[in-house]
């Protein structure tokens, strides 16, 4: 079977962490060899910008700045880890990739999506995920879940900010259908690792069929 690049995608508080352990398990379980990462983050370079960016003590951050340090830190993270993983083989589960730059810069901020377009054609090229599974659930829902902890620098953001975000993900959603799946994150972690695993398999004998 060759290499594949799933992403999961969502605003705070959807369980995507949860999500991206029952994924590794099933693809484990199934013989795969998994490659788990996330961004911002995945390197040292990636985990230094995610330290500094979520935790900081900066002002707040123009979008532009913000989406060039998430595209400088992917750029390493495609050439160091995902890209070799992928070419070996390996299915690659990221947490989070260029949709929540766009989601969160773009529609959050107010990046220009031409100005990010840009960017995404210089670091990723013609790459894209072969399948994301965006969880969503509304933003008061996955806010009130994160309530108990402290609060990093997108997390401190007013509720119409990361409406604005989840709003960009379902339009997302909507154009590109083939490759992303829209899970139902307000329902019990039973109902959402089923729909999990129901597209997973889906998706594991498109791969074999393929490759045969």
């Amino acid at each position: 079977m060759p290499g594949a690049f799933i992403t999961l995608e969502g605003i705070e508080g959807v369980g995507k962490s949860t999500a991206l352990h029952y994924i590794q398990e099933f693809l484990q379980d199934a013989g795969i060899e998994v490659v788990i990462t996330r961004e911002p983050g995945g390197t040292s370079l990636g985990e230094m910008v995610r330290e500094w960016l979520l935790e900081g003590t900066h002002d707040k951050l123009p979008g532009e700045l913000e989406a060039l340090l998430m595209f400088a830190a992917r750029s390493h993270h495609l050439e160091s880890i995902i890209k070799p993983a992928l070419d070996a083989g390996h299915f690659v589960v990221c947490d989070r990739f260029s949709d929540a730059t766009f989601a969160y810069q773009g529609a959050g901020r107010g990046v220009e999506l031409s100005f990010l377009q840009v960017l995404k054609k210089v670091v990723q090229g013609s790459l894209e995920p072969d399948l994301t599974f965006l969880l969503d659930a509304p933003a008061n829902v996955g806010l009130e879940r994160i309530s108990d902890r402290p609060a990093d620098h997108f997390e401190r953001e007013a509720v119409p900010f990361f409406e604005r975000i989840r709003n960009h993900y379902l339009e997302l959603a909507k154009e590109n259908k083939d490759r992303i799946v829209t899970i139902d994150a307000n329902r019990s972690r039973k109902a959402i690792q089923g729909d999990l695993e129901r597209y997973l398999r889906r998706f594991l004998k498109s791969c074999s069929a393929t490759d045969a």
